[in-house]
Formats: C-alpha cells, structure tokens, sequence
C-alpha cells in the first residue's frame, strides 16, 4: 500500500493507495470516524461494493445505511442534494457521524458536498471507485453541485478525513470509464511531470503492474498544489484546470449527456494544447505528442459534428473560473511538463481552437 499524505495543517490526511483495501476498510477507518455512517454511492457501484464496505463497518461497532442515487453527472443536483440532507435527517445523524462517498467523481463531490452542510459539517471519507476519482476529485477538497447555469456553481471546499483508493475496484470500469480517466492522469503529466506524461503516452491499463505508481505520480502532484494553494486563491491551483475551461463548456453544451467528463476534458486538452502553440509557445511537436498520448488511451480528440459550437462559446462565460472582469483565464503549457495559469486568450484563438477539435489528426494542417 502507498500514501500520501495532504498536509493541510488541521485538516491534513492520507490518501491510501493498493490492492484489496475494501476489505481493509474497517481496520483503516479505525479511530476516525463515528456513526452513524451514510454510505452515500449511486445505484450500480453500491450493488457492486456496498454490502462489503458495511460488512467492515458493522465490525467496527458503527450502523451503516445506504443512500444511492442514479449513475451519471446529473446527479450533481440541488434537487439529489436536498434528497439526501432529508434522508440523513430522518435517521437522525447527529454531528458524531460519518458520509462515506463510494464512487466515482459525481458521488464523491455530491457526498463532500452533504457531509459540509448537513450539521454544518460531519466526518467526510472518499473511496473513490473510478480512475478518474482516485487521481483527482477525491482529493483536495473541492465538493459540489451543477446548476442548470453551468458546472460546480454550488458547492464548498470540505477536505475528507482519509481517502481509501482500491485500485482492484477499477477491474468493474468499462473500458471508456477507465480511458475517461486517464485524460486526468496524462493532464499531471503534461502541466508538471514530463516522465509520468511519457510513461502513460504508451497507454495504461487497469492490470498493469505499475499503475499503483501512477495514481500515486497523480495524488502527490495534486497533493502538493492543494497545500499550496488550498483555496484556489494563489493561482497554483488553477494549473489543475488544464483543459477544463472548454471541457467543461463542452459538457454544458452538451446537457452532459455526450460525453464523460474525462472524453470531454480530453477535447478540452487538445484545444488546450494548441491555444499554448499559438500562445505560450508550446513546440508544435509537443502539442502533437499529447494528441497522440490521447489516442492511446482511447479518448476522443475530435468533437462530433452535431455539438453546436456556439453553445460551447456561450457556456464559457458561466465557468466558475471567469475573473472579475467577466474574461476566462486559461492555463497554458510553455513545455511538455510545465504549465502556466491566468493566460488571457483572444476570443479568435478560441474559436480557432474549437474548429481544430472538428479537424482529425491526421488532416490537421
């Protein structure tokens, strides 16, 4: 098993990262947490890992109880929120007790995002269950919800009492969940570590030997900037946005129904690569290698004919990450491993950017 440790002062925790950890849960929960426990999952990973988790709750002397929502990013509503805050009223939890957030990235920040409002904040554990999770949004703190407005609009910054990472859960991903996130794992590599992006531009999968190295590569970069810059306040942790600004319009646009997060923080990425051509310097060359290390791991880097691109423009200027003059910052790569955040970018660049995600790669001129 590795660690990484978050070292954010009273808030500081581990992240836990192996093989078999499920069944270890008890054991690693042990002196953390109290009951009682809501094991917050969605409808198909609680069918799958649910009845083990409170099997080692249950041995711990704690009364778990389940509360699942549907499978897919429109979950991360108000309306599932208020939902589970009622839920947990009526079985009566008191401040003493726990939210476990069994999942991927939408039950972990909708579960983040109850257990920092219910009682105005109780014992908070992520178990992520998805690559995408177990490298990014299970760590740092970041919880929330979607408005109809756009991503993330609602939410708090609620740091978890220990994240628990059982790389064996990824074995269940479909293939594309898994590739989904992989786009997270090659943007580490991209904005701060050169060598993990060329390990993983050769292509990852669930059974590899060295993949308990990679996730950890991916926490300690994020774990690092979230000490750093905790509250997204010193621009450190903005880096993380790589890709995210289109990604994240491209969702919207899309009634977050086309695209996985990762597939669309992927496209997000390669218009993001090429905006840094033409405004960071970035060498053309490296622009192409993150195209392919895209490909390699089986994510789109074309955007379908039938997105309508103008939707994609106007979604950009409901990101929570438009500055106070109302103008998107982007983050930039001047090399292969070294990023740089708060880029203003041309309005014609970005429109630039958005037809080359309608060109394939081999036709790009």
């Amino acid at each position: 098993m590795k660690t990484v440790h978050v070292d954010l002062g009273p808030r500081s925790y581990d992240v836990l990262i192996g093989r078999g950890l499920l069944d270890k849960t008890g054991a690693l929960l042990q002196s953390k947490v109290g009951g009682p426990v809501a094991i917050i999952s969605d409808n198909s990973v609680a069918t799958l890992f649910a009845q083990r988790v409170e099997h080692q709750l249950v041995t711990l002397g704690l009364q778990p109880f389940r509360l699942t929502v549907p499978v897919g990013e429109t979950s991360k509503s108000m309306e599932q929120m208020t939902g589970l805050l009622s839920q947990m009223a009526e079985k009566k939890v008191a401040r003493s007790g726990t939210v476990i957030g069994l999942g991927g990235g939408v039950v972990g920040d909708l579960a983040g995002f109850v257990a920092a409002s219910y009682l105005r904040g109780i014992n908070f554990v992520q178990v992520p269950t998805t690559l995408l999770a177990m490298v990014d949004s299970s760590v740092g703190g970041k919880t929330g919800v979607n408005l109809p407005e756009g991503k993330n609009l609602v939410g708090a910054f609620y740091q978890p009492k220990i994240v628990i990472a059982d790389l064996d859960t990824l074995k269940t991903l479909p293939a594309n969940e898994f590739a989904a996130g992989m786009a997270e794992v090659i943007k580490y590599g991209a904005i701060k570590d050169k060598a993990l992006f060329d390990r993983v531009a050769s292509g990852v999968k669930p059974d590899d030997s060295d993949l308990d190295e990679i996730v950890e590569k991916c926490v300690a970069i994020k774990a690092r900037i979230v000490e750093e810059d905790e509250f997204e306040t010193k621009g450190q942790r903005a880096l993380l946005n790589f890709g995210h600004t289109i990604g994240h319009a491209i969702e919207k646009a899309t009634g977050y129904k086309t695209y996985l997060h990762g597939e669309a923080i992927a496209l997000g990425m390669r218009a993001a690569a090429w905006l840094s051509v033409w405004q960071a310097g970035l060498p053309e060359s490296e622009a192409r290698q993150i195209e392919v290390a895209l490909l390699t791991n089986h994510l789109p880097v074309t955007l379908k004919t039938e997105v309508d691109r103008a939707a994609i423009l106007s979604a950009l200027g409901n990101d929570k990450k438009v500055a106070a003059d109302g103008q998107n910052r982007w983050v930039l790569l001047n090399k292969l491993g070294e990023a740089m955040s708060g880029h203003e970018v041309p309005i014609e660049s970005v429109k630039k950017a958005l037809a080359f995600l309608g060109v394939p790669v081999s036709s790009q001129k």
